[in-house]
């Protein structure tokens, strides 16, 4: 697979490849072991896992349409596993928001597979505003509220929310497959991470899973930023969890509890098997508490 890569593309693979050795060098112990899984999902629609969030493909005769890329070490194994869904033009990548996790393969796209990448305006600002960044990996088309793909027999629509996660969200609804790609708005069966200093609120948070989960049907398929293929049921039990576990630490906190007192404390037993490596309970309750 590589080797034809680097016959396709001659220089611009090599040129590339220069520019990324030294990062994909150091990670590739950390990244050796991961397999992408492929799941199909409805009509042109698929779902990726791998590290980092999970990857949305459209996947047709017009070509391939990709939600998020995961990280740059990844960037061959994921070409690999879409190159096994369909033998067509890598055309499009759409950012959900700038987190690395999801935006860590856009210059290997663009560059190797001349894919254009969409995002949100905010996405390229806050990509762009790292002293760091890959020219490559910033996206090509940017918008302010949302755009509309007709592309592999379905209206592929992507919407921005503000506020929520960061300030940099979009979400992507296949309006004929019926499946939704919620970005990192929604941690399957985990407390969320809402990044504050990038833009997210709890209350805008909150206030968007009501929104999407409000569009959708019994039989809607939600590929989550993180975790397994979800239903509306479970979107709603994640939104339940975050409302009565905000109400609990603004009532705490209004009463003069202090944070340290409230971590002590904890939340109730019924919620502990919604933490998880990154967002602990003393973490979703310090979120919870400096964002009331």
């Amino acid at each position: 697979m590589k080797n034809l890569l680097i016959s396709s593309i001659g220089l611009t693979f090599i040129a590339f490849t220069a520019l990324t050795s030294v990062t994909v060098s150091a990670a590739d112990d950390k990244y050796a072991d991961v397999k992408i899984a492929t799941q199909a999902l409805s009509g042109s629609v698929y779902m990726l896992t791998g590290a980092g969030g999970n990857i949305g493909v459209s996947a047709g005769e017009e070509g391939i349409l990709i939600i998020d890329d995961q990280f740059a070490p990844l960037a061959e194994k994921i070409s690999a596993a879409i190159g096994e869904i369909a033998k067509q033009p890598m055309k499009y990548v759409i950012n959900t928001h700038y987190h690395g996790d999801h935006t860590g393969s856009n210059a290997y796209f663009k560059e190797v597979h001349d894919s254009t990448i969409f995002a949100h305006d905010n996405v390229r600002k806050r990509l762009e505003s790292s002293s760091d960044h890959v020219h490559a990996a910033l996206p090509v088309v940017t918008y302010e509220q949302g755009l509309t793909f007709h592309f592999n027999d379905d209206t592929i629509r992507v919407m921005y929310l503000p506020a929520g996660h960061t300030d940099s969200d979009s979400v992507v609804w296949f309006e004929k497959a019926n499946v939704l790609h919620a970005g990192d708005l929604f941690f399957q069966g985990r407390f969320p991470y809402i990044d504050l200093a990038g833009g997210g609120t709890v209350e805008g948070y909150i206030a968007n899973a009501a929104k999407l989960i409000d569009m959708l049907n019994d039989e809607t398929k939600i590929i989550p930023g993180h975790g397994d293929l979800a239903t509306k049921q479970d979107y709603q039990a994640a939104l339940d969890m975050m409302q009565q576990t905000a109400k609990y630490v603004a009532d705490k906190k209004s009463a003069g509890v202090s944070l340290t007192t409230l971590i002590d404390q904890g939340l109730d037993d019924k919620w502990q098997d919604w933490a998880w490596n990154f967002i602990t309970e003393e973490k979703w309750i310090t979120t919870l508490y400096t964002d009331q």
